[in-house]
């Protein structure tokens, strides 16, 4: 009988809501996911989410842009039930954005018809792919409260008016399951950390170090294959002392188990 090779244990630290799919991803690509949320998602209404409404609703927001599935989850929350459809027609009367292909499916999953998405799903990307197109016009975007400052400064520069509402925040989970997660991560077990954004790294780093010293945390995550969805993040990684050995070219959590493999190989 041969012997079964040992699957790499891959850190996911995802908010609860992707914790499901995301670990199936994984352990259909080989992995063994160790799955425990390091960031969660919150509910908040900003004062410029309700002009925001009204510049869709009355036709002045020539351009939408959703940086994320989550953006337009927490923007349709907000909008009584009785009035979404109307909400939506409004959007589809507008140029919708979406940053990537989740966003995209997810848009397009609510009727939501997208015009466009940049060829690199990021900030950096958005501004590239709309800057020859929005001098003079009006955006709006509805996002995380800790979205990059990127977004709005690059389609200033580009002569668009730009309006931001924050539709939802990160928090950090508290619980068992964490504590367990940082105790098997100084035991040196986990193989692969799997980290999609800044904010989970710090979250990261605030549970580690109250259970062993900044040093010794680094050390463990350096003997492993640490990946980042993005510049960003993987800047965040790198003031810590972190090296990050994956950088997928498309900011996707599938693309990191993609780029990963290919490290493993």
């Amino acid at each position: 009988m041969s012997e079964q090779v040992k699957r790499p244990l891959l850190a996911i630290m995802r908010p609860e809501s992707y914790l499901k799919e995301s670990a199936e991803l994984a352990e259909y690509m080989g992995f063994e996911p160790l799955a425990v949320p390091m960031i969660e998602l919150a509910d908040m209404k900003d004062e410029f989410f309700d002009g925001f409404v009204e510049r869709v609703l009355s036709g002045v927001a020539d351009f939408v842009i959703f940086t994320s599935a989550n953006g337009i989850d927490f923007t349709l929350r907000k909008i009584p039930s009785d009035d979404r459809g109307k909400f939506i027609d409004a959007l589809n009367a507008t140029k919708v954005i979406a940053i990537g292909p989740t966003t995209r499916k997810a848009l397009e999953d609510l009727g939501i018809n997208v015009i466009g998405m940049p060829g690199v799903y990021s900030s950096e990307g958005l501004v590239e792919f709309l800057c020859p197109k929005v001098k003079g016009k009006i955006i709006d975007t509805a996002r995380s409260f800790y979205g990059s400052s990127h977004l709005i400064e690059g389609l200033k520069e580009c002569g668009a008016q730009v309006h931001e509402t924050n539709v939802y925040t990160l928090t950090k989970p508290e619980g068992d399951a964490q504590d367990d997660f940082i105790r098997r991560m100084l035991d040196g077990q986990i193989d692969v950390f799997a980290f999609t954004s800044s904010m989970m790294v710090r979250n990261f780093f605030e549970y580690a170090i109250d259970k062993a010293s900044i040093e010794e945390v680094i050390a463990i995550m350096n003997r492993s294959i640490v990946a980042a969805i993005g510049i960003p993040t993987a800047k965040t990684l790198e003031s810590y002392g972190v090296k990050v050995s994956v950088t997928p070219g498309k900011f996707t959590f599938e693309d990191i188990l993609i780029k990963v493999l290919e490290q493993l190989d």
